[in-house]
This record gives structure tokens, sequence and C-alpha cells, in this order.
């Protein structure tokens, strides 16, 4: 058990060291989102998607997680962004993942990067790696997938204008916890 706490913190403190993330990370990231199901058809469908090549996730009690992704508008790079999680309750453990938030329309991109963005404790991903993450949500919807990153079976679809998918990456995370994810928004130079 020590050693889950202790590879918990490293990979914590890893995911928030700034810079953690290379160019190249972002496509390999979209590839495999591409390939992963029902997430790949969202790149033809949605105006605009925000990405997250690696979260890192970490808690004991009280958990956080940070990311750093960049955002494309019809496929191309308009910005940066960051992701900052607090969450509270029965929870032990740290994992790494990679997160897509595909937009519907303009009005929900526009939503998105406005400065500052928040997804409530109602809200969910669809987890399309089985066997290595689940999700649970506190509105009592779910999701299921089967297979891997590869060739999984996903159910996703837009809920207020977004559609969010999750690739587990590692680690090991017990969690029944409450939350918000906060994101933040830099145009590009």
């Amino acid at each position: 058990m020590i050693m889950t706490i202790r590879a918990s913190l490293v990979l914590l403190l890893f995911a928030l060291s700034p810079g953690a993330s290379w160019a190249g990370e972002y496509e390999d990231t979209i590839k495999v989102f591409k390939n992963a199901g029902e997430s790949g058809d969202f790149f033809n469908k949605s105006y605009g998607y925000a990405l997250f090549p690696t979260i890192g996730k970490g808690g004991i009690g009280i958990g956080a997680a940070h990311g750093s992704g960049r955002v494309y508008e019809k496929g191309k790079y308009v910005g940066d962004t960051s992701m900052t999680q607090v969450t509270i309750g029965f929870q032990l453990g740290g994992q790494a993942f990679s997160q897509i938030i595909f937009f519907e329309d303009k009005r929900a991109f526009s939503e998105f990067t406005s400065g500052n963005f928040e997804f409530g404790a109602q809200a969910t991903a669809v987890a399309i790696t089985a066997g290595a993450s689940a999700t649970a949500s506190t509105s009592g919807n779910s999701a299921g997938a089967s297979g891997g990153q590869n060739n999984a079976n996903t159910v996703g679809k837009y809920q207020h204008g977004l559609a969010v998918f999750t690739v587990a990456k590692g680690g090991l995370m017990y969690e029944a916890s409450i939350g918000g994810q906060k994101y933040g928004y830099t145009p590009k130079n």
C-alpha cells in the first residue's frame, strides 16, 4: 500500500510539471482517439476539440488532477488549455489518462474558449480502454466499453454541446468521490 501511495504521488508530481507534452505526443494521442471506436467519428462531425495527451490524477481522501492541452477549431490548432480538478471522498492511488472534449458547434466552442470553463460534478466521460479505466457519475449515467484502445466499442454522444472521451494510460486508483473540473484557455500567439 505504501508503494501505491508513493507511485501515486510521483505520478501526480510528474503530471503537474510544466512542459510535459511534446508536439509528437499530440499527434500520437489524436491517432489513438481516431482509431478508438466511436470517438473517431467525432473528428468529422465536431466544430472543434480540446486534447489533453496526459492528465495526472492522484489522491488520498482529497484528490487532484491536472493536465495541459491544445484546442483545435475545424482541425487547426488555435490555443492552449489546462485542466485542474479537485475531488473529495473515498479515493486512493494515482493514474494517468488522455482526454478529448469535442465541441458540437461554434456556441460550445465559444463557451469553452471564453476563458474559464467548468464541468460540474454531473459531467460524464466515456472510458474507451476496457479493464483499465472506469468512470462514475453522480448523475446516474454510465457508459461502457469493450476491447482495447484501438478497437473499443464506445457509447458516446453530445451532452450540452460537448462529448468527452478518456483513454487510460496507466496507474491504479480507487475512487468514489465528487468534484468538478475547471479549464483555462489561452489563444495561440
